[in-house]
C-alpha cells in the first residue's frame, strides 16, 4: 500500500510548497477531523472530538498550525494548542490527556525552510501505515473539491508544557546534584523545557544554542553538530554533555574526555542497567540495521539479544511491541523506553543516562569503554527519482562485489531516506580504508545512474 505524502516521519517538505502550501495543510486538517470523528471514541473521552497541536520553533510553524485547526474547526473539532513543546512531549499530552490526535509541526533535523506534521494517536503512538493511507487519500479528495483555505487562529496554553515536564521529574529517583551539564538545545522545541529540567534535579546547566529566532534551528547547532557542544564541555570541565535536534525526540552525548556517545552507545549503557535490575523485558534490544556491529558484539557478551529493524523510530517501536520489549533506538539518537514512552524523547534519554551514571558513580567514557566501534561510513547521494536501487543493475553489481569482498566481515546498507531525496550508503567493516574506498564505489554507481 503506497503513500504519496507520508513518509516514515510524517508528512515534510518546504514549508509554503507542496505538500506544505496552503490547501494541503488545510486539507490534512479536514481529513483528521474525518478520521477522528468516525473513529470510535475512546472510553475515557466524555466530550467531542479535540486534537491537540505542538510545534518547535521554525517561523512557518505557526501559520501552519493554525491552518491544520481551520481544517479541524470546518468539522467541529476542538483543538488545544501547546505552542512550542517537544515531538514526545505531544506524545505524552495526547495519550495522557482528553485527545482524539496529537499533531506536532516539526521538520526534526532539516533546516528551518522545512517543516512538517506529524500524527499521534490517543494511544500516544504514531498512526500506522494504514490509517495515514486512509488519511491522505482524504486529503486528495478535499483538494479535488477546491474548498478555500481558512485559518483559526489559536493561542498556545503553556501549562501543557509544564504537565510534561512534572512527567518527567515524576520518572526520576536519584538527584543531580553536584553535576555539570552543558545542554545544546540547537534553538529547537528543547530551550526552554531542557535547562529548566536538569536545573530542578540540582545540576548545574551551561545552556547553548537556546535563543530560537525561526531561522536559526538546527544551524550548525544540535544533535546533528556537536563541534560546539564537545568545545563547551572541554572547556567547563563538565561531566557530560547533550545535544537535542529540532523536535528533541533525539539526544547525543559528550562525555567528560570529549568523547562522542551516539545512541549505539546509550543503548549498550542502558540495556546493561536494565538488565541487572530486571528491567530488559526478553533480555532484548531493538534496534536497526544502522546499529553498529560493535554493539551488536558488546550486547552479546552480556548475553543480550539485538534485533534490528528498517531504519525509523516507527519500525523499532513495532518490533519492540511485537516481541514486548521493554528498550530499543536507534544509532541516531532516538531511544525508546516503553515504561515510560511511545516514542524517542531526547529528554527522557537525558534523565535514563545521568541517572545511570549517578547510581553507578561513573561517567559515559566508563559506562561505554567496552563498545569497540567498527569504522563505519554514510555517504548521502541526492537523487532525481526514487526507484528501487537494486533493480537497477550497475547498482546492484556494485553493492554484490563490496558485500563479497567484505565477507562475514562487514556490512553494507544502502536505502533511500524517508524524508529527503536522498540514497544513503552505509558500509561498515573492520578496515577504515577499506570502508571508505567501497563507500565511495557504491556512492558513485549511484551517482551515475540516478543522481540528480
Amino acid at each position: 500500500m503506497g503513500k504519496e505524502l507520508f513518509g516514515t516521519d510524517g508528512i515534510r517538505g518546504v514549508a509554503g510548497e507542496y505538500p506544505l502550501d496552503p490547501a494541503t495543510i488545510f486539507a490534512f486538517g479536514v481529513a483528521l477531523a474525518r478520521d477522528v470523528t468516525t473513529r470510535e471514541a475512546e472510553p475515557e473521552i466524555l466530550i467531542g472530538p479535540e486534537v491537540l497541536i505542538g510545534m518547535d520553533t521554525r517561523e512557518s510553524g505557526q501559520w501552519i498550525a493554525e491552518l491544520v485547526a481551520g481544517g479541524l474547526a470546518s468539522h467541529g473539532v476542538r483543538v488545544r494548542h501547546a505552542g512550542v513543546i517537544t515531538t514526545p512531549g505531544v506524545a505524552w499530552l495526547t495519550r495522557t490527556g482528553p485527545f482524539q490526535a496529537g499533531v506536532m509541526i516539526s521538520a526534526s533535523h532539516n533546516p528551518y525552510r522545512d517543516n512538517g506534521i506529524k500524527v499521534f494517536g490517543h494511544s500516544g503512538f504514531k498512526l500506522p501505515d494504514a490509517e495515514e493511507h486512509e488519511i491522505e487519500q482524504e486529503i486528495f479528495q478535499v483538494a479535488r473539491a477546491a474548498a478555500s483555505p481558512s485559518s483559526r487562529a489559536i493561542t498556545a496554553d503553556e501549562a501543557l508544557g509544564r504537565e510534561y515536564l512534572e512527567s518527567l521529574l515524576s520518572t526520576v529517583s536519584v538527584g543531580f546534584d553536584g553535576m555539570r551539564l552543558v545542554v545544546d538545545c540547537g534553538h529547537g522545541a528543547s530551550y526552554r523545557l531542557a535547562p529548566e529540567l536538569f536545573r530542578r534535579l540540582g545540576a548545574t546547566v551551561t545552556t547553548l544554542c537556546a535563543e530560537p529566532s525561526g531561522r536559526n534551528i538546527n544551524l550548525n547547532c544540535g544533535a546533528l553538530h556537536l563541534e560546539t557542544l564537545r568545545e563547551g564541555v572541554l572547556a567547563n570541565g563538565a561531566d557530560f554533555g547533550v545535544a537535542f535536534d529540532g523536535d528533541a525526540d533525539r539526544a547525543i552525548f559528550v562525555a567528560r574526555s570529549g568523547k562522542i556517545v551516539d545512541g549505539d552507545g546509550v543503548l549498550l549503557a542502558s540495556a546493561r542497567a536494565m538488565k541487572a535490575s530486571g528491567q530488559l523485558a526478553g533480555d532484548t534490544v531493538v534496534s536497526t540495521v544502522m546499529a553498529n556491529l560493535g554493539l551488536e558484539r558488546a550486547l552479546d557478551r552480556e548475553r543480550i539479544r539485538m534485533v534490528r529493524t528498517a531504519v525509523g523510530d516507527k519500525y523499532v517501536l513495532e518490533e519492540m511491541l511485537r516481541l514486548g520489549a521493554s528498550l530499543g533506538g536507534e544509532q541516531s539518537g532516538h531511544v525508546i523506553y516503553r515504561e515510560y514512552a511511545t516514542t524517542g524523547d531526547g529528554m527522557l534519554t537525558a534523565l535514563r543516562v545521568f541517572e545511570i551514571a549517578r547510581q553507578s558513580g561513573v561517567g559515559l567514557d566508563e559506562l561505554t569503554a567496552d563498545l569497540a566501534i567498527y569504522p563505519q561510513r554514510l555517504v548521502n547521494v541526492r537523487v532525481r527519482e526514487k526507484k528501487g536501487l537494486t533493480e537497477v543493475p550497475v547498482i546492484a553489481q556494485e553493492i554484490r562485489r563490496v558485500e563479497e569482498a567484505f565477507g562475514p566481515a562487514g556490512r553494507v546498507v544502502v536505502r533511500f531516506s524517508g524524508t529527503e531525496p536522498l540514497a544513503r550508503v552505509m558500509v561498515e567493516g573492520p578496515d577504515l580504508e577499506r570502508v571508505e574506498s567501497f563507500s565511495a564505489s557504491i556512492a558513485e554507481a549511484i551517482q551515475r545512474e540516478m543522481g540528480e
